[in-house]
């Protein structure tokens, strides 16, 4: 066996801080390394020509690289010792840049780590078998989960490529939170202007298959291969039938007596309703939770919404029904939910109705909301306003640490609104921290700062009412007092929180979730849209908070990633995988229960465990748990990982 060993300054990041000149030197004497060199940056071409000529030139069928993360390069590196004509899986990385240089001070004791770093990479490789990566076919349809501009924008996306997409949405119409808004930073755009395009251009390409008032509830196979049963609620309308006329909601008995969920309780509708004026697609659907015929079996004499539909469309006997479809590849693009405001009581949402969120000052604003589009507060136009930024964001008490992105700039929005809308109002805002980190952002921030809004630094402790008066008590950060305004209307700012169904999801997809509980990316730099999950992408709001263009920018990124998949046909996997050793299994079943990818499966008829290997991801956390030692790990055997320890001990 010929090892060749390669270690890299990395420019500075690794030779400022170890010897590496010492450590090329004492790679030399170890067993079986025929070849130990040093150069400044080993993933340049000139780098990685050094190692292909080392292994024509000199037969080496082992090479180490000590380097940077193996995150980083070892596709690289692998890549080229297969040009050399060598197995991509006789490489082996050390990272001697994250784990040694970038954590130590000392020269000397970083260079001694370094060596023992490389010791164990050279005693794991020398036990390393050529391996060979397995090619799945990849069924030629993509399943995108939500309905808001993320998922508006994947389907379009894909769909324009030529293939089939089925879009998924619990709400009956598409159209997500972006519907709900009025306009957007910092242009100023008619929110629904821009986005009602959108939605009408899925409603009519023919490679999209529109599966509103539905739900995801199962997933299982793999990459290229998903089986997904989808859920779909009955409307109780026909929508082959229905025309979205409005007669069986006029005709109902409770209309008006409803609260609206679309604007957020501010208005009521009927039981039979339509999301929004705009929605897609524009068929009602009557509401099962508060239909008298539904919950009692009558409703009065006469069921007036049926004799009202000319239509036909009313269909009471309607029942869930459930779909099975084959995916090649799927896009989460769940979106988001705004903070509960009612979990910080000192700031009075829900005992003053004159403590209202963000996202209810939309739709006070918005054209298509209850008011139409004028700001009333008890009927009232407010004279003074009052924002209370990150609400529900920053927040250790909440458990939300993280900055929802959106909060200072849609305050800015809000601030101007009102500005316009009612010109002599007094406009005060109550920030942390203005981020403004956007394009056009800082620009709009200013605008509206000249338009006469006072911004004020500090915290909110409290808002209470004096004498029937709305006040707002805080600290002034940067004068160091305290202060007390009073209001007519108090805008809370809250922050973006994972959606409710985010955790179930999770479990189905096989994907962990962050510890700000949104879906945890592949990598935050390098794989931003990917999973641990091969072939489930991430777009929108679902990743993390963001705003529009970069939800936008993100599912268009994962529509390209998902288009790589389908385009191919065929998807190579690493060959890591579990092996069952049939004759120590006991078929205890263990390891089915402790595998997060389904991979492991009883055979009855052997009574041993079998592993499918497309499903395996090679993470050993059944071989852990096997209590007779039947599971091996290939490319991570028993021997590789105690040779390992033994290098560096």
């Amino acid at each position: 066996m010929k090892i060749g060993v390669y270690i890299c300054h990395c420019g500075v990041n690794i030779a400022s801080n170890v010897d590496v000149k010492q450590v090329a030197s004492y790679a030399k004497t170890l067993p079986n390394v025929a070849v130990s060199t040093d150069y400044v940056y080993m993933c340049s071409e000139p780098g990685q020509e050094l190692i292909k000529k080392d292994i024509r030139e000199k037969a080496l069928d082992r090479v180490v690289v000590a380097s940077c993360s193996p995150t980083m390069h070892e596709p690289t590196f692998r890549t080229t010792v297969q040009e050399a004509g060598l197995n991509p899986y006789c490489f082996e990385m050390a990272n001697i840049r994250e784990q040694c240089s970038w954590v130590h001070e000392d020269r000397e004791k970083a260079t001694e780590k370094a060596v023992g770093l490389i010791k164990s990479a050279v005693a794991r490789v020398s036990l390393l078998e050529p391996l060979e990566e397995k090619e799945v076919p990849v069924m030629q349809t993509a399943l995108v989960i939500g309905g808001g501009i993320a998922g508006i924008q994947a389907s379009l996306d894909i769909a324009n490529a030529g293939f089939k997409v089925y879009l998924v949405e619990k709400e009956p119409s598409i159209g997500g939170r972006m519907a709900q808004l009025d306009k957007t930073f910092p242009t100023l755009d008619c929110s629904s202007c821009i986005l009602t395009p959108k939605m009408v251009e899925v409603g009519r390409n023919k490679n999209i298959e529109l599966l509103t008032y539905s739900e995801v509830v199962d997933v299982s196979g793999y990459v290229g291969n998903f089986k997904v049963k989808v859920k779909k609620k009955p409307r109780y309308i026909d929508v082959e039938k229905c025309t979205g006329c409005g007669n069986c909601a006029s005709a109902c008995r409770l209309k008006g007596r409803i609260p609206d969920e679309f604007n957020l309780g501010l208005s009521k509708r009927a039981v039979p309703y339509i999301l929004f004026p705009q929605a897609v697609p524009l068929k009602y659907t009557i509401d099962p939770n508060h239909c008298l015929y539904i919950q009692k079996g009558k409703c009065g004499d006469r069921l007036l919404c049926k004799e009202a539909c000319t239509a036909d469309a009313i269909n009471f006997d309607q029942k869930e029904e459930f779909l099975e479809i084959e995916i090649g590849t799927i896009v989460v693009a769940t979106g988001i939910d705004p903070f509960n405001a009612a979990l910080k009581p000192e700031y009075g949402y829900g005992k003053y109705p004159e403590v209202i969120t963000g996202l209810e000052f939309e739709r006070l604003s918005s054209a298509s909301g209850p008011t139409g589009g004028e700001i009333l507060v008890n009927g009232k136009k407010p004279k003074k306003i009052v924002f209370i930024s990150c609400v529900g964001s920053r927040d250790k008490q909440v458990g939300n640490e993280y900055c929802s992105r959106v909060c200072c700039m849609y305050t800015a929005k809000h601030a101007h609104l009102v500005k316009e809308k009612i010109p002599e109002s007094e406009v005060v805002v109550c920030y942390t921290d203005v981020r403004a980190f956007g394009k056009g952002f800082e620009e709009f921030y200013d605008r509206v700062k000249n338009e006469g809004v006072i911004y004020r630094r500090g915290n909110v402790g409290e808002v209470y009412k004096k004498a029937g008066q709305l006040v707002v008590r805080g600290e002034d950060t940067l004068t160091g007092e305290v202060h007390e305004e009073e209001a007519d209307l108090v805008v809370l700012a809250v922050g973006l929180i994972q959606r409710n169904e985010g955790v179930g999801l999770a479990g189905l997809l096989r994907i962990p979730l962050g510890h700000d509980k949104f879906f945890l990316e592949a990598h935050p730099k390098l794989r931003p849209v990917d999973t641990a999950m091969k072939g489930v992408y991430l777009a929108g709001c679902a990743q993390g908070p963001k705003d529009i263009p970069d939800s936008v920018a993100q599912a268009k990124g994962a529509a390209s990633s998902a288009l790589v998949l389908l385009e191919s046909g065929g998807v190579k996997l690493e060959p890591y995988s579990a092996m069952i050793d049939k004759d120590r299994c006991g078929g205890c079943r263990i390891c089915e229960m402790v595998c997060s990818y389904s991979a492991l499966k009883y055979d009855s008829e052997e009574k041993v465990m079998t592993v499918n290997e497309a499903l395996c991801e090679g993470c050993g956390t059944c071989s852990s748990a096997c209590p007779s030692g039947a599971i091996k790990m290939n490319h991570f055997t028993k021997e590789q990982t105690l040779a390992q320890i033994r290098g560096l001990i």
